[in-house]
């Protein structure tokens, strides 16, 4: 405690530090709603991306939905502002690091996909190692590596791979620390005409290749650690009915020998959707979707592996 001289007699001036907030403490809240949408993430999320990360850079325009013809000022502002095809988010990227990860460990993405996780990754000192299938996307992903205005403190990794088929990617011995990813949302976004591509199989092939891709990469998890999974529903183009795909995807890392940690809810901006949401609403009643799921698992116990991560 201190006293102010200048302040009134029996008055004193308390130096007492300011409360610290959960999102001091861990970059945002730890709760099961991740709100992607709020002042501070999108705050950070551009802080993120003043690096110079463009990580849609290999994959082609409108994947996520089709350009909007229309004139009306929302849709003319969208065709400003994206080019239709989903980004990942670089403040989700540097929530599973530092939460479920520590500083030096190493990182396998089966279905990297952009750059955004490995240039995350490397920027908060893991070692990243990203599989995709097409020669594009791992070129474009190092060009980008290279040309970022802040170098990541520990380079980035992809090979040209096959999530279905990791063992011919990666040596057989190979151990990871994390296993963090994002694949396909089955055929909701395809991205090649490539056959090997597991977005342009059908649903059950897709589910198949999927099962196998997780039971790879977890193979390959250490145990007493985790394995983070960013996944959303799919609906069946012919029934318009959702198919479950992020109960599938538990299913699989539980055959896999992991079990469920946690399960947030990603509330995502509604800036896109609001153009879509008219027409499917008149036409059935299919209500937009605007959330994703974040699973978290882990292999093994699950205070060692909270041990093995370290102080937050």
């Amino acid at each position: 405690m201190t006293i102010d001289p200048t302040a009134d007699e029996g008055l004193f001036h308390v130096d007492i530090p300011p409360p610290v907030t959960l999102a001091d403490r861990f970059t945002m809240p730890p709760l099961s709603t991740l709100d992607r949408r709020g002042g501070d993430w999108q705050d950070r999320k551009r802080r993120w991306l003043s690096l110079g990360i463009n990580s849609e850079v290999g994959r082609d325009a409108g994947l996520a939905f089709a350009k909007s013809g229309g004139t009306d000022p929302v849709s003319m502002k969208l065709r400003e502002v994206s080019n239709g095809t989903s980004v990942f988010d670089p403040v989700l990227c540097e929530l599973v690091y530092r939460w479920f990860s520590r500083v030096g460990a190493s990182v396998l993405d089966p279905f990297s996909g952009g750059s955004v996780r490995g240039i995350v990754a490397g920027t908060l000192g893991r070692q990243y190692v990203g599989v995709d299938i097409r020669m594009e996307q791992v070129a474009a992903n190092i060009a980008q590596a290279a040309a970022m205005r802040w170098a990541p403190e520990t380079l980035p990794t992809w090979w040209i791979g096959d999530a279905t088929k990791l063992d011919d990617t990666i040596p057989w011995d190979a151990e990871y620390d994390l296993v963090f990813s994002c694949p396909p949302y089955a055929d909701l976004e395809v991205y090649s005409d490539d056959p090997r591509d597991i977005s342009t199989w059908t649903y059950d092939e897709f589910l198949a290749g999927h099962d196998t891709a997780i039971a790879d990469a977890c193979a390959h998890l250490r145990e007493d650690r985790y394995a983070a999974w960013v996944i959303g529903d799919v609906r069946d183009k012919k029934t318009g009915t959702y198919r479950g795909l992020h109960h599938a995807t538990v299913r699989a890392f539980e055959a896999a020998g992991l079990r469920v940690l946690n399960e947030c809810v990603m509330v995502d901006p509604v800036f896109g959707a609001a153009i879509r949401a008219g027409r499917p609403m008149v036409a059935n009643r299919k209500i937009t979707l605007t959330h994703q799921h974040l699973y978290v698992f882990v292999k093994g116990d699950v205070k060692r592996a909270a041990q093995w991560a370290g102080e937050l």
